[in-house]
């Protein structure tokens, strides 16, 4: 019983952290992809904005095992099928959204570019 209140609780704190972090702080306010940013998911759910997302380098993504992988902070991370945004690519770059588990970096959401 007590493995599952902090079981519970643990996870209770890592939702909010992750909520915590994904906010619009203003710097994209007047982009005019804003609102499309701002619609983007994938099968996790809301990416949330640009702001809370960033722009991978062609040398930190690839094709990987009929999927793809990035690079985050030095790790390569395989990027779960339903990470993936299935909607074109209006920014042009490829992007992450990214959250943390046991201190490793996951994909919550990748939209990949053009590797041009």
């Amino acid at each position: 019983m007590l493995e599952a209140r902090i079981a519970a609780i643990a996870l209770g704190i890592t939702v909010f952290a992750a909520s915590a972090a994904a906010h619009d702080d203003g710097r994209f306010g007047s982009s005019p992809l804003k609102s499309w940013f701002e619609s983007l998911q994938s099968g996790f759910g809301k990416c949330c904005t640009d702001a809370d997302g960033y722009v991978v380098s062609d040398v930190d993504w690839d094709s990987y095992r009929g999927g793809y992988r990035v690079r985050i902070e030095d790790e390569w991370v395989e990027v779960p099928g339903t990470a993936v945004v299935t909607e074109p690519n209006r920014f042009g770059r490829t992007m992450v959204w990214k959250h943390y588990i046991d201190g490793h970096p996951h994909v919550r959401c990748f939209m990949p570019g053009s590797m041009s």
